[in-house]
C-alpha cells in the first residue's frame, strides 16, 4: 500500500485554507499504483456474488470501470442531477452550504442485484451515502462500498457503516 500512498499527490489549501486535497489523478498515471490500487479493490470481492459495480462521479467513473472490468459485471454510473439522458432516480445530500443530488437511470439496477460502490474517497460520507440511498431505492442490494483514500477524521466511513455497510479502503491520511 505505501506504492499507492506515495503515487497519490497532497495538495495544500486547496479548494480553500487548510484544507489537504488528496489528488489521485497521479496515482491514475502511474500505471504500476493504479494497477495495484484496482487489484487490491477488487481483491475483497472476488468470487462473490457482484452484478453491477456503481461509480461516484467523476473519479469513481475511472476506479469503478475498471473493477468492474476485472469482476466482470456491470456498470453503473451515478451522477450529479441533469447529467443522464434518460429517466432517473435521484437522491438528495447535504453539502457544507445547501444540498446537491445525484442520479442514476431508472433501469441501471434491477431489483435484487448486488452492487459494489466505488469511488476515489471517503470524507464525510454524503456522496456516498446518498448512493446507497438511491441504489436501495432502484431494488439493489449494496454489499460494500470501496473507495481508494479514507479520511478518518471527518467520519465519513462510520456514517456508511451505520447503513450497514462495509467500508473498505487502501490507504488513510489524518486531517482534512
Amino acid at each position: 500500500m505505501d506504492h499507492i500512498k506515495s503515487a497519490i499527490r497532497t495538495i495544500p489549501d486547496y479548494p480553500k485554507p487548510g484544507i489537504m486535497f488528496r489528488d489521485v489523478t497521479t496515482l491514475l498515471g502511474d500505471a504500476g499504483a493504479f494497477r495495484a490500487a484496482v487489484d487490491a479493490m477488487v481483491f475483497p470481492h472476488a468470487g462473490k456474488k457482484i452484478d453491477k459495480v456503481a461509480g461516484i462521479e467523476a473519479r469513481g467513473f475511472i476506479l469503478g470501470g475498471a473493477v468492474a472490468h476485472q469482476l466482470s459485471v456491470g456498470f453503473v454510473p451515478i451522477r450529479k442531477k441533469g447529467k443522464l439522458p434518460h429517466s432517473t432516480l435521484s437522491q438528495s445530500y447535504e453539502l457544507e452550504y445547501g444540498t446537491d443530488e445525484v442520479e442514476i437511470h431508472t433501469d441501471a439496477i434491477q431489483p435484487g442485484e448486488s452492487v459494489l460502490i466505488v469511488d476515489d474517497l471517503i470524507a464525510t460520507g454524503g456522496t456516498a451515502e446518498a448512493a446507497i440511498k438511491l441504489i436501495r431505492s432502484a431494488g439493489g442490494e449494496v454489499v460494500g462500498c470501496s473507495f481508494v483514500i479514507d479520511l478518518p477524521d471527518i467520519g465519513g466511513a462510520k456514517k456508511i457503516e451505520a447503513h450497514g455497510v462495509k467500508v473498505a479502503s487502501l490507504v488513510a491520511f489524518e486531517g482534512e
